[in-house]
């Protein structure tokens, strides 16, 4: 029998958590540049330290959702809480670049113990009626962060040094697992019995490492045959989960359920045209127009601002009007802004490029709590974790497409080098064809997200 339990607690606790991951992850495009200098690293080198996390996140989110579901998802938030805190705050020791990577790679698995029972918890505990609005905050909390992150971490990394930034984040990590512990006296364990499919699992993590690590090599040789790679043991994961009693992931979820696969496939293109736009500006800014780290941070916040504003809002409305509706209304608003990024150069006004960052924040915003919503919504009870870790599997491999995206559009254009001023031009050649590819790619989301709204 599980203790009493006070809602407003755990959404405190859970907003919390939700806040570190993003903030780091918008401030942290800010140090690049930075640690780049520290390290000599090159552009394509700079942008595994953000990709390599999103990787490990995805894979194991849904294995350790799985996991949360037989031994307790309070036991996996915290440890992952508690994993993600001390790896991050290891990262500000790092020696060198390559151990900073292999160290952003542990805090991906922290993450991901996280992630896959955070929106689980939350809707365990709010009932349908309220959930709209709780899921709301959440995301507001979420996009909260990503706002403070380029100005706090511009303010953090130009004043004090890259290293700061994951001392600070680790520290503030560790003291919200401690308090979570005290918070969430409630246990959820909604398969304790069962058993866990490591074959499945493992199958399931060399697919999904195969298709996003080979879409960051394209279009290279190797790019080619980790995709090929990853389709057949993702192919091989579907028919083995079919069969299995106990899967790591019930694959009928899907099947049978239209309105979550359409919700998931939106999620995935959403965050596969958006997730580069902070990325590229960071560059943008402050090696094509010499902004340093505080004065980019005061440009990217704006976008993070008004998301954090619209989904606060559009998670309640959610509970009332139809929330397929809202969500390819926020689809569409976002086709302006990417499509206007496509024109930007050189000399672009500042007021123009804000003005864009408004419309991709508000898009943004109107699409992700309704969406959040509608999957959260459309399973039962004992799919939640299993819901919560496909919503946040499409959320980071869709970050993790994204980021292959501008990769791969760097390696075409400038190779793995610094950016000085003689490879301006062909930084802006690869900014221009990662935002022709996002904007195609939000169309073909909105597309998929209409399909919802009669249903």
């Amino acid at each position: 029998m599980q203790k009493q339990i006070n809602k407003n607690s755990v959404l405190f606790v859970l907003c919390l958590a939700s806040f570190l991951v993003p903030f780091m992850g918008s401030a942290i495009n800010l140090s690049l540049p930075q640690i780049g200098k520290s390290f000599a690293m090159g552009a394509v080198s700079q942008s595994w330290i953000a990709t390599i996390y999103l990787i490990t996140t995805a894979i194991f989110q849904v294995p350790f959702a799985r996991l949360a579901d037989l031994l307790g998802r309070k036991k996996m938030f915290v440890s992952g809480l508690m994993l993600f805190s001390i790896s991050t705050f290891l990262c500000g020791l790092s020696p060198s670049g390559t151990m900073l990577i292999v160290l952003r790679a542990v805090s991906g698995l922290g993450c991901a113990m996280m992630f896959g029972t955070n929106m689980a918890i939350l809707v365990s505990v709010f009932p349908p009626q309220n959930r709209g609005k709780a899921i709301g905050i959440n995301t507001a909390v979420v996009y909260f962060a990503l706002a403070s992150g380029p100005f706090f971490g511009g303010i953090i990394t130009h004043n004090l040094g890259w290293q700061s930034l994951f001392y600070f984040i680790g520290f503030t990590g560790f003291a919200v697992a401690l308090f979570s512990i005290v918070v969430l006296k409630s246990e959820w364990t909604e398969a304790k019995g069962e058993k866990f499919d490591y074959i499945g699992s493992a199958i399931y993590a060399l697919g999904l490492f195969g298709l996003i690590f080979g879409f960051s090599e394209l279009p290279g040789m190797y790019g080619y045959i980790f995709i090929t790679t990853g389709i057949i043991c993702l192919a091989a994961f579907v028919f083995y989960e079919l069969k299995y009693k106990q899967p790591v992931f019930n694959i009928r979820i899907f099947s049978g359920n239209k309105i979550f696969g359409l919700s998931c496939l939106s999620a995935l293109l959403n965050y596969a045209c958006i997730s580069a736009v902070a990325f590229m500006l960071s560059l943008y800014l402050q090696y094509i127009r010499g902004f340093n780290a505080q004065k980019a941070g005061l440009i990217l916040i704006v976008q993070a601002c008004i998301q954090c504003l619209v989904s606060l809002y559009a998670g309640r409305l959610s509970d009332r009007l139809n929330p397929s509706a809202l969500a390819t209304s926020g689809m569409a608003v976002i086709v302006a802004g990417l499509a206007g990024l496509i024109f930007v150069s050189t000399e672009t006004s500042m007021l123009f490029i804000i003005l864009l960052l408004f419309l991709s924040g508000f898009g943004f915003g109107l699409f992700s709590s309704p969406n959040s919503n509608i999957i959260m919504s459309s399973v039962d009870k004992k799919y939640y974790g299993q819901a919560s870790a496909t919503m946040g599997t499409m959320r980071l491999t869709g970050q993790a497409f994204s980021m292959g995206i501008a990769t791969m559009a760097i390696s075409l254009s400038v190779g793995n080098k610094a950016i000085t001023p003689e490879l301006h031009a062909g930084f802006m050649k690869s900014f221009h064809i990662t935002f022709i590819i996002c904007t195609v790619l939000c169309i073909a989301g909105v597309y998929t997200s209409s399909f919802r709204i009669k249903k």
